[in-house]
């Protein structure tokens, strides 16, 4: 039988890559040396370089709902950010996305005081808040957890894999659980098909992801948090 074929009760299945982000074969590498954790700081707060700016990842275990939209460092970036783009409209994508970050989710509020900084219409910005579902239009949990279940994910269990969630956190979809820590959505494509079920939390990409994965997982992220 070919090494990328196993054995199953009903016959052949195509063979679930066991390592990390390709990690097949006589490569024994760990998450850490892959992924180069080790080599990963914080990164500044008012956007470092001005190119950098609008590259940020925006969805952080720690926020405040209540908190004034761009101040201090925030507002350097804001301005970095703004620089980079010759229209308004250009700007208002990584805008939201700092928004967001701030925040953790872009209320009708957000999106009217973004329009005002940016001086659009507040429903231009709201319909282009309202069309990426990226873009929180509510309170969500301090880890968002986003398991895909398109077509590559969903023939590797990512339906399970769901499931699996809302059992051990004993909640619905989209919403949050009573501590506060946690909201489980489903999504569409999240780009990992060769590493199917492709779970984002936050910022973060989980590939490979079983049911059995899942109490673990949430101890860690339990763990980081105290």
């Amino acid at each position: 039988m070919s090494d990328s074929k196993k054995m199953s009760g009903s016959g052949e299945i195509p063979f679930r890559n066991p390592g990390w982000a390709g990690n097949t074969g006589e490569f024994d590498l760990t998450e850490e040396q892959v992924r180069g954790l080790e080599y990963v700081s914080t990164r500044p707060t008012d956007g470092g370089h001005p190119a950098a700016s609008a590259t940020y990842p925006y969805m952080l275990t720690e926020r405040t709902p209540d908190a004034s939209l761009f101040q201090g460092p925030y507002l350097e970036r804001y301005e970095k950010i703004r620089s980079r783009f010759p229209t308004a409209q250009g700007a208002l994508l990584p805008t939201l996305n700092l928004a967001q970050e701030v925040r953790g989710h872009v209320s009708s509020d957000t999106m009217r005081e973004v329009a005002a900084l940016l001086g659009l219409s507040d429903a231009y910005v709201r319909g282009v808040a309202s069309f990426y579902t990226m873009y929180n239009k509510r309170e969500v949990g301090r880890f968002l957890i986003q398991v895909c279940t398109n077509i590559s994910c969903n023939l590797c269990g990512g339906d399970e894999v769901l499931a699996a969630f809302l059992k051990h956190l004993g909640t619905e979809m989209g919403e949050t659980t009573p501590d506060g820590l946690f909201t489980v959505t489903e999504v569409e494509c999240l780009a990992a098909c060769g590493t199917p079920t492709a779970v984002q939390i936050n910022s973060r990409y989980f590939e490979n992801v079983t049911p059995d994965d899942v109490p673990a997982l949430l101890e860690r992220l339990r763990s980081e948090v105290g």
